[in-house]
């Protein structure tokens, strides 16, 4: 399979195919035209292998697999479902498949599945059959975890495999928190000391936060990012507070947004896509002036990158799954705009050029080769 970025739409699936190293892309697709694509993740242990979370008018929430790269698709026989409801329990339906993510590389076919309203489930079999994670969904702690849900819903999202032992997990909802497991799912403890609440009133409660993203180094995954509602942290276990390194973005700047990168080899390397959270949350670039902000020492201090972007009038955010990187040597960073812009960078975000123009508002951007 070629070198190829995944673009997830409001309305549908797009792929941007790469072309001589990267310096000329050309646009597939649309498939799924009309259905909304909140994630597609390639599965690293079998590279042809693709799965989708889409929302369709006709089937409702469910999962799509490809074995052959994205030629051709078939539905999961069993989607993410909640159980059935028992005795006078209200009952709970899957509105939005909304997050993937692959299982450990020794588990081959296993599966994590992140939901709107806040559920998490796991496949065994590349994705064809969905069973909800009972140790967090029945949880008598969750509906505490998961009582407050975002302007746009609340998502469960950020679900992470530790790539040194596959019952090591996380995961994180909006709103909710971070929450962390050490027996495969069976049983979740919050994980959000020194984290900002601010929208809480009590800013130091154990959850009820607002993660927007949350990643794991692969090359140290002791060492955790997160860019939250409230602020840019890290956290390096076994550490259980995080620290604030949003504090040395420029004031004007802030500490918003929703995306957050880690470079492939080196853990002190991230990037982040500011937006305007002032009183009114606006969620567009600040000033019209889109960029992005890269440490190189684990946060301690950020630089701007803005060369190629747009100087002004340029009014877009860039949601949680809609920024990514790939292995390169000369790392390629790629960002989708809420108003229908792909743009890419293949020197570390030094520089950056527009790939396309006019899709639906964009998803998801995922890097697949």
């Amino acid at each position: 399979m070629a070198e190829t970025l995944w673009i997830g739409t409001r309305k549908g699936l797009f792929a941007l195919r790469a072309l001589e190293a990267r310096r000329r892309w050309r646009l597939l697709g649309p498939q799924f035209l009309g259905h909304v694509v909140h994630h597609l993740v390639q599965d690293p242990r079998e590279p042809r292998v693709l799965l989708l979370a889409t929302r369709t008018g006709h089937l409702g929430p469910t999962v799509m697999r490809s074995t052959d790269g994205g030629r051709s698709w078939r539905e999961a026989s069993a989607p993410p479902a909640f159980r059935k409801a028992a005795g006078e329990e209200p009952p709970r339906a899957v509105e939005r498949v909304f997050w993937l993510t692959p299982g450990h590389r020794s588990e081959s076919g296993t599966w994590y599945a992140g939901s709107s309203p806040a559920g998490l489930f796991r496949s065994g079999d590349g994705g064809e059959r969905w069973e909800p994670v009972a140790g967090f969904n029945d949880h008598p702690m969750r509906p505490q975890w998961a009582a407050h849900g975002t302007p746009d819903g609340e998502f469960l999202h950020s679900v992470l495999v530790d790539p040194r032992d596959p019952r090591h997990l996380y995961l994180a909802i909006s709103i909710g928190g971070v929450f962390e497991s050490s027996d495969r799912g069976e049983s979740w403890s919050p994980l959000n000391e020194g984290c900002a609440a601010d929208f809480m009133p009590d800013p130091d409660v154990p959850f009820g936060h607002d993660p927007h993203c949350v990643v794991q180094h692969p090359a140290m995954p002791d060492r955790l990012y997160q860019q939250n509602h409230c602020g840019i942290y890290r956290l390096d276990r076994p550490a259980r507070r995080w620290q604030r390194i949003g504090t040395a973005m420029p004031r004007k700047i802030g500490d918003v947004g929703f995306p957050i990168v880690v470079h492939p080899t080196d853990p002190d390397r991230v990037w982040v896509l500011p937006m305007d959270g002032r009183t009114v949350w606006p969620r567009t670039s600040i000033d019209g002036r889109p960029a992005l902000y890269t440490s190189e020492n684990a946060g301690a201090s950020w630089r701007r990158l803005d060369r190629g972007l747009p100087r002004g009038q340029a009014w877009f955010t860039v949601l949680r799954q809609a920024m990514c990187a790939d292995r390169h040597a000369r790392t390629g960073l790629y960002f989708g705009t809420t108003a229908g812009e792909v743009w890419a960078s293949t020197n570390s975000g030094e520089s950056w050029r527009c790939l396309v123009r006019h899709l639906p508002e964009i998803y998801s951007v995922t890097h697949a080769a």
